[in-house]
């Protein structure tokens, strides 16, 4: 019971809807850290409790998930949006088995560090991470356009990067119900429509005139470019988990 309890505290994103979104004194850079810490600590209790999962705890977490999904559909700042689709994909975590479960929530976490890191670009040099303004980037900033549509593609789940291949091999890998297939179905399309709405609002598009544009520095660059090895590489194991 007490297992169960901790496990939504964490995999539902309480900690952050509880207190961390109220209080404000905490910046949203690190409330992704903390939250993505606080996921990973349940993914360990998960794995050392080596108990399945109460379907009343996963119902309970999807449903938190929904918010979580309304509030990303809502919010123009990256790092926000980072951690709303953390929470929003939670529920995929507690569902799936343990391999599985561990490799998609490794793949996940990269990805969404990728979206974190645009988030700071776009802090250090338009101000802030909301990338409601900046449009058009990948016609006048290549680097950060191609970079950017690497995390949302695989975001969207769009094979053959790693979440899409790690998503539908722990698909395949899984027992299922109907309730099971309802929840894959809105994870699915839930990150799938909120990539392409990031996307077709900042990525694609009409550069904004009244922007001064400004790609990654070489520095950027050697960091984005570590993020994509390490996409390459999961999308490898992705496919030999899938041909396994």
């Amino acid at each position: 019971m007490l297992t169960s309890f901790i496990l939504l505290f964490l995999f539902a994103g309480l900690p952050y809807y509880l207190y961390l979104e109220k209080n404000k004194k905490l910046p949203y850079e690190k409330i992704f850290f903390l939250s993505a810490f606080l996921l990973i600590l349940g993914m360990l209790l998960l794995a050392l409790s080596n108990q399945e999962v109460s379907i009343v705890v996963v119902l309970l977490v999807f449903i938190a998930s929904l918010f979580s999904l309304y509030k990303a559909n809502k919010t123009t700042n990256l790092y926000k949006l980072s951690y709303y689709i953390l929470f929003f994909n939670a529920p995929m975590l507690l569902m799936f088995e343990l391999k599985a479960s561990t490799l998609y929530g490794i793949s996940l976490l990269f990805t969404l560090v990728g979206l974190y890191l645009m988030g700071k670009y776009y802090e250090r040099h338009y101000g802030s991470a909301n990338y409601q303004p900046i449009t058009g980037i990948t016609l006048v900033t290549p680097y950060a356009g191609f970079f950017f549509t690497i995390y949302l593609t695989s975001l969207a789940l769009y094979p053959p990067l790693p979440n899409a291949l790690l998503f539908f091999n722990a698909i395949l890998s899984s027992d299922t119900t109907l309730l099971w297939y309802l929840i894959v179905l809105v994870i699915f399309f839930g990150n799938f429509l909120i990539a392409v709405r990031v996307m077709a609002k900042t990525v694609f598009g009409k550069p904004n005139d009244n922007v001064h544009y400004i790609d990654l520095s070489k520095n950027e660059k050697i960091i984005h470019y570590s993020m994509f090895i390490i996409l390459l590489i999961l999308s490898v194991i992705g496919f030999q988990e899938v041909l396994s």
